[in-house]
């Protein structure tokens, strides 16, 4: 998906809504679970995911599913998250599909991991760790698929976790006191093969008031901000500080959506709170 197909999808339903697609059995509706109470099956999970997708897709721009959440399952969860990505470009090809697998190796086993989101997959971007530099992202950043050569891919890297871990590295200063976090910015957006329009960073909504910061270094990037609602985070302060005049912002919400409800109800529950999401973010997008 091009930049601007994905700001038109925003404005169009006024919405930076991400829907993370994190799949728990343990927390699957019972309903769904009555004749299957212990294995999950690959069309057990995706009728639950698929559920809720046609419950938000008015709302939502963008789906994320968290590639953790199926490989735990094995054979089942890879082919559950097959059938969902299926079902997301067939019944709504316009919604941007994000993998969020946080690869970060090099050489050809990067390259393999590119060909298996997006050639494979068909996501339109992933979530890529950058600690290993330039070779761990090249690879997304450059890839053409065999089959389509003409789509468009994004890498969406970490740069401002919300984690407490993240003091670990990413708070750490120079001697002339920039942040590791800002040094990933500034390298990775001067990259040559990199540009606002293939490539987004992810910043924490519980780091909201860094953003200002962020944006004098990336000024038109996408973010995708996680956090908003069950961690913490003010989608008001993520808007106030790091909107741009075409947005700029993919907001995710997970488990606030996804287990809104744990009864018969669990579809119009999802329904019901990415509405509300969808309302405040309305109001906190400009005019066009």
């Amino acid at each position: 998906m091009l930049y601007q197909e994905l700001v038109e999808q925003i404005f169009k339903k006024r919405s930076f809504l991400c829907v993370g697609l994190d799949p728990d059995y343990e927390k699957i509706p019972l309903c769904l679970k009555a004749n299957n109470p212990k294995v999950p099956t690959a069309d057990l999970i995706a009728h639950f995911i698929c559920d809720i997708i046609d419950a938000t897709d008015q709302y939502a721009v963008a789906y994320k599913p968290n590639l953790a959440f199926f490989e735990r399952y094995g054979a089942a969860g890879l082919k559950a998250l097959e059938l969902i990505v299926k079902y997301i470009r067939d019944e709504y090809p316009e919604i941007f599909i994000i993998a969020d697998a946080k690869r970060g190796d090099i050489g050809n086993t990067a390259s393999q991991y590119a060909k298996a989101v997006f050639e494979h997959l068909k996501a339109d971007a992933v979530t890529l760790n950058p600690y290993m530099g330039f070779d761990s992202v090249a690879p997304f950043l450059t890839f053409k698929d065999s089959y389509e050569p003409e789509k468009h891919f994004w890498s969406v890297i970490l740069a401002l976790t919300s984690n407490q871990g993240s003091f670990d590295f990413q708070m750490i200063k120079d001697k002339h006191g920039i942040p590791l976090y800002q040094h990933v910015l500034t390298t990775t957006s001067g990259w040559k093969e990199s540009s606002f329009e293939n490539t987004m960073y992810v910043v924490g909504a519980t780091r909201a008031e860094m953003l200002t910061e962020i944006r004098k270094i990336v000024p038109r990037h996408f973010l995708l901000v996680p956090g908003v609602g069950a961690q913490g985070g003010s989608l008001e302060e993520v808007a106030k500080y790091g909107m741009t005049p075409d947005c700029g912002l993919l907001v995710n919400s997970s488990r606030g959506i996804l287990y809104a409800s744990n009864n018969d109800g669990y579809a119009h529950a999802a329904s019901e709170a990415a509405h509300k999401l969808q309302q405040k973010m309305n109001d906190l997008l400009p005019r066009r």
